[in-house]
């Protein structure tokens, strides 16, 4: 039956499951929250939220863009070290022995106590900071999966290559290369997620008034949250288009690639 539709269609069916979970979860929260009378300072509606954003749209969303800008610099700062430091890594064997243990054990620390060393470093109220946490979020997992996906090509793709002579470059950027975008993009997506919440994590510790991380501590800490919660579904707003960003610029990159076929 699905095969029969057309791309765009067939595009639609499959989003359907994901778009009725979120109706069903979305009427669920309204319905439980106005059939509880559960209050606001715990969990307001969400058409309250809704309408919230609507009322402040303007400037919420300029001070979104203030974070969001944050978000974008971080992550171009760490995709760029951590593609960088995977290449050397690749080049030099001892260099991925001694750094990816390392990777791996850094990268689980959690993001929530570097941020305040990390603000006491580069200035608290600086947008330098929250750049730097957000490029420390990204980096290890582009790292990583950058590493792995130049790593991967069958040994004997190597071998074939060797065999009609082919330089260490032309064996990089027609073998390793093309093998390691699926790898990358999936670093790249879930570095468009972790940028927005480590820019916002960042801003709790200190930022200026136009952060929104400042305005959802600043709201909460005066009762007001159905304003915290609007900034909030900003924030998530910002997140969400960032990664399709990254989805669309995934399926122009390699639109070959088995996750980018039609279903």
């Amino acid at each position: 039956m699905i095969s029969t539709l057309q791309p765009l269609q067939r595009r639609l069916v499959a989003w359907l499951p994901a778009l009725a979970v979120f109706v069903l979860t979305i009427g669920l929260w309204e319905g439980l929250v106005q059939a509880l009378q559960i209050g606001v300072f715990l969990l307001p509606p969400p058409s309250a939220i809704v309408a919230q954003l609507a009322s402040d749209a303007g400037f919420l969303f300029s001070i979104g863009l203030y974070t969001f800008q944050s978000a974008v610099y971080g992550f171009l700062i760490g995709i760029v070290l951590g593609v960088g430091v995977a290449v050397l890594a690749v080049r030099w064997s001892w260099l991925a022995d001694g750094l990816l243990p390392f990777a791996v054990a850094s990268n689980a620390v959690p993001i929530i106590a570097l941020a305040p060393l990390i603000s006491v470093w580069l200035g608290s109220t600086t947008q330098s900071s929250k750049i730097a946490i957000v490029a420390i979020m990204v980096f290890f997992p582009t790292l990583i999966n950058t590493f792995r996906g130049l790593m991967s090509p069958d040994p004997a793709a190597f071998e074939l290559m060797q065999s009609y002579a082919a330089t260490s470059t032309q064996i990089f950027l027609k073998l390793r290369a093309p093998a390691a975008l699926p790898y990358l993009f999936n670093a790249l997506k879930v570095g468009a997620t972790l940028s927005m919440i480590g820019a916002v994590v960042s801003e709790y510790f200190g930022g200026p008034r136009r952060a929104l991380g400042v305005y959802i501590l600043a709201q909460a800490s005066v009762g007001r949250y159905i304003d915290a919660w609007a900034a909030i579904l900003v924030a998530c707003l910002l997140g969400i288009g960032f990664y399709l960003i990254i989805v669309l610029a995934e399926r122009m990159a390699m639109p070959w690639h088995l996750s980018n076929r039609e279903l």
